[in-house]
């Protein structure tokens, strides 16, 4: 019988070393979950913030930041201040999907944004986010708090909804356990109510959101499909809410996410 291999670990600095490859695992994981800390609305953290958020020792959390400033995806702000650097956006440019679904999607964003004057956006499907990769907009178009870049939760956004309408029962499973967090009086956090608003999202081809998000905000998506007919991508125009005409940027918004669908090369 081969002798047993007993691996030990031992306490240094008030943290557990683990086996080398166990080791290198662990650090990649929890360097990755200081870039998710940061978020649209929160593009700034402090040392203590990043620490709280990923419940990582601060000593753990300042060094694996030092290691990533000095690969470029971290930069400081200002003293015990980080914000994420360009180095990232450069890799995110080349994401073959993304940069094909961009490519496609810019004509037909701005015949939207023609039309409507309004914030034009391109989003995809990112687990029970939905992750706006492109954008069209003007000085006569509402301000919105989001960017390119951005990640909003998928309930509260017409981008969203459509990935969730769309998406099979897993996905809204997986949404719910995450939970419904309310930005709005509006904000739908009920499931049996999200299933239903989901329901009638998938009957009209429409996404459509009042005020779910921010106050004074709608928006209406809808989806474009890529090979066998899956959702790829949704087209979406986001304004004011007391003047966004739903009905009639609705069906332009549905006739630019066909017209892309169509124009999408067969690999998508």
């Amino acid at each position: 019988m081969p002798a047993a291999i007993l691996v030990l670990s031992r306490t240094v600095d008030g943290e557990t070393r683990q086996p080398a490859a166990a080791r290198s695992r662990s650090v990649l994981s929890r360097g990755l979950s200081l870039l998710d800390a940061f978020s649209s609305g929160e593009p700034e953290l402090t040392l203590a913030e990043i620490a709280g958020r990923t419940g990582l020792p601060k000593p753990t959390a300042h060094r694996l930041l030092g290691d990533l400033v000095e690969w470029g995806a971290i930069e400081k702000s200002g003293p015990g201040h980080y914000r994420l650097a360009t180095k990232l956006f450069w890799l995110g440019q080349l994401v073959p999907m993304h940069r094909v679904l961009r490519e496609t999607a810019l004509p037909h964003l701005e015949r939207l944004h023609e039309i409507s004057r309004e914030n034009v956006h391109l989003a995809v499907p990112d687990s029970v986010y939905s992750l706006f990769v492109e954008r069209v907009t003007g000085r006569d178009a509402v301000p919105l708090g989001i960017g390119v870049g951005a990640r909003l939760p998928s309930h509260c956004t017409a981008t969203g909804k459509v990935f969730l309408a769309w998406g099979g029962r897993e996905r809204f499973r997986q949404l719910v356990n995450v939970g419904l967090t309310r930005f709005t009086p509006r904000t739908i956090v009920m499931p049996g109510l999200l299933h239903r608003d989901l329901a009638r999202t998938k009957e009209r081809g429409l996404g459509v959101t009042y005020e779910e998000a921010e106050a004074g905000v709608s928006a209406v998506a809808a989806p474009v499909h890529g090979r066998g007919g899956r959702v790829v991508a949704a087209l979406s125009v986001t304004g004011r809410a007391q003047t966004l005409d739903l009905d009639r940027f609705g069906h332009a918004v549905r006739a630019a996410a066909n017209a892309m669908s169509s124009a999408l090369p067969s690999c998508v």
